[in-house]
């Protein structure tokens, strides 16, 4: 679990930007909040002028005199109904508002972070972040202003009115607030820590379900139900474990309160009756100091009981800020400009690079020039990285040293809507979203006509089992597509790129996982695709290669053999060693 990296003053100044398209809206807001106080200070000053007009003289207090006081008091009544009416229905949209601007904030700031970041952060941790962290954003934004100002304005005003009445009693009883109050903001920093050990916990939580659900013909094909259960269990448990820590510390809270509550009413009672025996106070003045006790208390209560909303609330801007505050490591130079119909050339100058996550070192100093148009073909042992330096390409990662060049010009200093744009990618594990056919074939091109959808499936060739579908190209295809089989996905993926028509294709074991009827079909496919196109094809299988240009042998030594199949048998070296071993397997 992270540490608390941010103070609240943090986490308030950094969300406050969010408040200011509403500051209309919060002001008014806490206008209306202000007018809710008006009744709650204004009875304990009626009830005491009645009281003491009924002591000292009760002749002066007339049918008029209470008719006045009491219409008074209705008006009162009116205005903090609609007041809070306005609060209630504005001052919530209000948050809700804000909450929904962060979580597009933060879905637009996931768009841009790199691999690295999805390589060490958990899927299920950050649905949580950006859904659950954020629904107290709501209740938060809204009445985080809303009980502070009104807190503050009774008990200011309260303590100038009681002050006014009696000082000595008034100090008396407000000596215990700053004793509450750091009381309250111990007990209130271990709180943050254990709602944020629970959310935590909850992103675990939903991490490892969301791994058990996806693999499911795996935990049955191994009949580890039980195994699965007994892990979830295990996490089921620790979020038992944090919650109940968490609701002593509120018990706690609220005890701590309850104690302070009943010391104050005790230096009431013990304080003004003595006052009363002296004469230092009137009947009436005692009946309002209790009113207004009473009133300090309960909004004293509220703000306790909106202390744990609070937390919350601190915690869910906590995880919103520990996203948009991680690093955009891929991302466009200041002078960066689109590409415009280029020719395919890739040129690797002394490339080195390590992944910075763990500084694992792919390569040093890799030179590789690839023709507009030519046929690559990229083998090798496993972690080679041959899939490294195809997705150094599209810039999924950042050189650490030399350069990559297409068309001569430092991809770098190439937009990257326009590098990716003009580079299609096919890959053994097919990513197909939950939708229609239809759906993942535009995704190639969202602007594409039905004819162009059409035509770009056919040349995959997906069109004709397409169309022996239920529902044609408007069939659903489940989530991840698991309607379909392993080479119809496969064709939908490259009848995707087809429409995107890009000037290069990355084929990266585009065929491994299929069986011989299927790999027939997609390496057709894959033929049409590659036709005059720069193509680089990271291949497993030896024979889908044969008819390469050019075929680059990739080892944690960089490239040690080069040139076209012939060439490379005749080498008698790793290929060679290679291809004699996948034909003693046939």
């Amino acid at each position: 679990m992270e540490n608390n990296e941010y103070t609240v003053g943090d986490l308030i100044r950094r969300i406050f930007p969010y408040f200011k398209p509403y500051k209309r809206t919060l002001i008014f807001d806490l206008f209306c909040a202000a007018l809710t106080t008006v009744c709650e200070i204004a009875l304990p000053m009626i009830i005491r002028q009645i009281t003491n007009t009924a002591v000292s003289d009760l002749a002066q207090l007339t049918v008029k005199t209470v008719f006045g006081l009491a219409s008074l008091y209705f008006v009162l009544r009116i205005i903090d109904s609609f007041a809070n009416y306005y609060m209630a229905n504005c001052g919530h949209v209000m948050g809700a508002k804000i909450e929904t601007d962060m979580r597009r904030h933060a879905y637009a700031h996931l768009q841009k972070l790199s691999n690295s970041y999805y390589n060490n952060t958990k899927v299920g941790q950050i649905m949580g972040r950006i859904t659950n962290d954020l629904f107290d954003i709501t209740e938060f934004s809204h009445h985080c202003p809303e009980e502070f100002f009104i807190a503050s304005i009774k008990i200011v005003v309260s303590f100038i009115i009681l002050a006014g009445i009696n000082l000595w009693l008034t100090l008396m009883m407000f000596i215990f607030v700053p004793i509450m109050t750091v009381v309250c903001r111990i007990l209130n920093r271990k709180m943050r820590s254990a709602f944020a050990a629970q959310r935590y916990q909850i992103g675990e939580l939903n991490a490892n379900i969301e791994d058990s659900l996806l693999g499911q013909k795996v935990v049955k094909a191994f009949t580890n139900e039980e195994m699965e259960t007994a892990k979830f269990e295990v996490g089921n448990q620790k979020f038992l474990g944090i919650k109940k820590y968490s609701y002593k510390l509120m018990g706690l809270f609220q005890t701590s309160t309850r104690v302070f509550d009943g010391l104050m009413y005790m230096t009431v009672i013990l304080g003004g009756g003595l006052f009363l025996i002296n004469g230092q106070i009137l009947p009436g003045d005692m009946v309002a100091y209790v009113m207004y006790v009473s009133t300090l208390i309960a909004t004293i209560r509220k703000i306790i009981e909106f202390a744990e909303q609070f937390q919350r609330g601190m915690t869910g801007i906590e995880r919103f800020l520990q996203i948009m505050d991680a690093d955009i490591e891929i991302f466009d130079e200041p002078d960066a400009t689109d590409i415009i119909n280029p020719k395919g050339d890739i040129e690797f100058k002394n490339v080195s690079f390590e992944y910075p996550d763990d500084h694992n070192r792919v390569f040093k100093n890799l030179n590789l020039k690839i023709n507009a148009g030519e046929k690559v073909a990229i083998v090798g042992p496993s972690g080679g990285g041959k899939t490294t330096l195809c997705n150094l390409i599209p810039r999924f990662y950042d050189i650490t040293g030399g350069e990559i060049t297409l068309d001569g010009r430092d991809i770098k200093s190439i937009t990257l809507k326009s590098l990716r744009q003009n580079i299609g990618m096919v890959q053994q594990e097919v990513y197909l979203f939950s939708g229609t056919i239809r759906d993942n074939i535009l995704y190639g091109r969202p602007d594409a006509s039905d004819e162009e959808i059409i035509s770009a499936a056919k040349r995959a060739g997906a069109h004709e089992f397409i169309c022996e579908l239920k529902d044609g190209y408007d069939t659903y295809v489940g989530e991840r597509g698991v309607k379909l089989s392993g080479g119809q996905k496969q064709r939908i993926s490259i009848a995707r790129v087809f429409l995107k028509n890009p000037k290069i294709i990355i084929l990266d074991e585009a065929t491994s996982a299929l069986d011989n009827e299927s790999e027939y079909a997609v390496a057709k496919s894959l033929n049409e695709l590659a036709k005059g196109r720069t193509t680089l094809t990271i291949a497993h299988r030896l024979s889908s290669i044969r008819n390469s240009d050019r075929i680059l042998v990739l080892t944690n030594d960089g490239i040690v053999e080069e040139g076209n199949h012939d060439s490379l048998m005749e080498q008698n070296g790793i290929y060679h060693r290679f291809y004699t071993m996948a034909s003693e397997m046939k």
